[in-house]
C-alpha cells in the first residue's frame, strides 16, 4: 500500500493575495483578483501595467498569473526575484513571497528549488508551522522522509492540535517503516479530527497492512460516504479496488 498523505499543492495557496496586498493602488488589488479568475486576461493587464510604471506590483501578478496558466517554473523564478527585492521590504511579505515561489517550484517539480525557498522563508520565520509543512512537503517529493519527519515534528512544537500535521507526519513515518509510530499519528488526527478524510485513507492502509481488512475498507468507504468528491475519496475508491476480494 501507498501512503497518500502528501497531498499536491493546490494552485489555489498560490493565488492567495491578501497577505501581499501591499499596495493601496486598485489596480493592483484588482490585477491581483483578475489572477485568480482569468489568469490570461490578468497577464495581459500586468504586462500593460509593467510598461507603464507598474514596477514590482506588476511583477507580481504576472507572477501570479503565470501559476494560474501553469507556467510554474516562470512563475517560481519571478517570486523569488519579488522575495529578495526591496518589494518585500515588509516583514510579513517577504517568507510570504519565498512561500509562493516554494508552491510554484514544487508544481513545477522542482523539489531543490522549492526547498530553498521554503528555507529561505523559514530564516526569517522559523517558527511558522504552514512554511514548516511545506518544506516537508518538498523534502517528501524526494523522499526524504526523515527531514520532512523533523520539519513536521517542529510544526507540531508550534500547532499541537493541527491534524494534517499529523496525518503528514503519519506518511512520512510510514514511509520509513515507522508503522507504529505512522498508526499512532493517524489516530490522533482523527481525535482531532473524526472525520478527516486523509487520516482515515491513511489509518485504512494502517489496518489492511495489519491484517484489519474489514476495518480498512470502512475508513475508506467512510471517506468515499462523507466526501464523495474529493482526492482522498478518489485514493480511498483505489484502495478498495486494490483490496476487492478476488
Amino acid at each position: 500500500m501507498r501512503c497518500t498523505g502528501f497531498i499536491a499543492v493546490s494552485v489555489g495557496i498560490l493565488l492567495t493575495s491578501s497577505a501581499l496586498a501591499a499596495s493601496p493602488a486598485a489596480q493592483y488589488d484588482a490585477c491581483l483578483a483578475q489572477a485568480q479568475n482569468d489568469p490570461a486576461g490578468a497577464l495581459l493587464l500586468a504586462s500593460g501595467w509593467a510598461k507603464t510604471g507598474g514596477g514590482a506590483a506588476a511583477q507580481h501578478c504576472e507572477a501570479l498569473a503565470l501559476v494560474g496558466l501553469h507556467r510554474y517554473g516562470e512563475a517560481a523564478a519571478e517570486l523569488d526575484v519579488l522575495a529578495h527585492s526591496g518589494f518585500a521590504a515588509n516583514g510579513s511579505m517577504r517568507p510570504a513571497l519565498f512561500d509562493q515561489a516554494g508552491n510554484a517550484w514544487l508544481l513545477a517539480a522542482r523539489p531543490d528549488s522549492a526547498i530553498a525557498s521554503f528555507s529561505a522563508a523559514l530564516a526569517i520565520d522559523p517558527f511558522d508551522a504552514d512554511l514548516l509543512a511545506d518544506r516537508a512537503r518538498a523534502l517528501a517529493y524526494k523522499k526524504d522522509w526523515a527531514k520532512a519527519d523533523s520539519d513536521l515534528t517542529a510544526a507540531l512544537l508550534v500547532n499541537p492540535d493541527r491534524a494534517d500535521l499529523y496525518v503528514l507526519r503519519g506518511s512520512a513515518r510510514h514511509a520509513m517503516g515507522h508503522k507504529a509510530d505512522a498508526r499512532a499519528d493517524f489516530d490522533r488526527a482523527l481525535q482531532l479530527q473524526p472525520r478527516n478524510p486523509d487520516a482515515l485513507v491513511e489509518r485504512g492502509a494502517s489496518k489492511f497492512e495489519s491484517g484489519d481488512v474489514a476495518g480498512a475498507r470502512a475508513d475508506w468507504q467512510a471517506v468515499i460516504a462523507s466526501y464523495p468528491n474529493s482526492d482522498a475519496a478518489q485514493a480511498a475508491r483505489q484502495h478498495l479496488a486494490d483490496t476487492a476480494p478476488q
